[in-house]
């Protein structure tokens, strides 16, 4: 045991001696779409985000959402998450955004069926 240990005072805590970049929080909040079926990622993130946002009476906006790589169950994060490795985190930009399809149908591009 160090001298402090057993002197009763306490610890003095210092700042480290160097910084490891990203540590104490997650290196990578982009999803692992090698790992998922993506359109069933996306669809139960959105599921969880919608279903939040109609049932909240918070006033802050969700961050995104974080999903069981199994696909069963997810939850509503506030805030960037540290995430454990059987989880991926769907953004709030990535839930919301919308498939931007042509309305006038001479603005589709050849090929595409309707």
């Amino acid at each position: 045991m160090g001298s402090s240990d057993c002197s009763g005072e306490p610890i003095s805590v210092s700042p480290p001696s160097f910084l490891i970049a990203g540590a104490g929080r997650n290196a990578s909040l982009t999803p692992r779409w090698d790992r998922v079926d993506s359109r069933r990622l996306i669809a139960l993130a959105r599921k969880i985000y919608f279903q939040h946002l109609s049932e909240s009476t918070h006033s802050l906006d969700p961050c995104g959402v974080v999903v069981k790589i199994n696909l069963t169950e997810g939850r509503v994060v506030l805030e960037a998450p540290t995430l454990l490795p059987d989880e991926q985190f769907i953004s709030a930009e990535l839930i919301s955004r919308r498939l931007r399809r042509p309305r006038n149908p001479k603005e589709r591009v050849k090929g595409q069926g309707s």
